[in-house]
């Protein structure tokens, strides 16, 4: 077992605002606005995301509508579906992922997603 907690939100969950968390996070509900943290997401089957996603890494298996920026990886799995823009460091995605977007890989895209990250909130 990991150091760190692993949080699950289940199928009878809906999300609208920011979501935002510390470790690891299973989504396996409906998630409206934006998700927000250094940690790993998983995004799982039943999952429906409609919000712009900052994390560490993000495994994707549902469907995500919105632009995803992730300081390390992206993971597309076979049968999710991206509409939106990815940024990462590392970007994999299976047969049979469907991906309607631009993305941006490298370190570049990380040194500048790292930046953002850290930049101060204006008021």
């Amino acid at each position: 077992m990991s150091a760190h907690s692993r949080n699950v939100l289940s199928t009878d969950v809906e999300v609208k605002g920011s979501l935002k968390f510390t470790n690891d996070l299973i989504v396996e509900c409906i998630v409206e606005g934006e998700i927000i943290s250094q940690g790993n997401l998983i995004i799982g089957e039943n999952a429906r995301i409609s919000a712009e996603i900052q994390t560490g890494t993000v495994v994707v298996h549902g469907k995500v509508n919105g632009n995803i920026t992730a300081i390390d990886r992206v993971d597309v799995k076979s049968g999710a579906e991206i509409i939106g823009d990815i940024k990462a460091s590392v970007l994999t995605m299976e047969p049979g992922a469907i991906f309607v977007g631009r993305s941006t890989v490298g370190s570049s895209a990380a040194a500048a997603t790292k930046a953002a990250s850290s930049a101060p909130k204006s008021a």
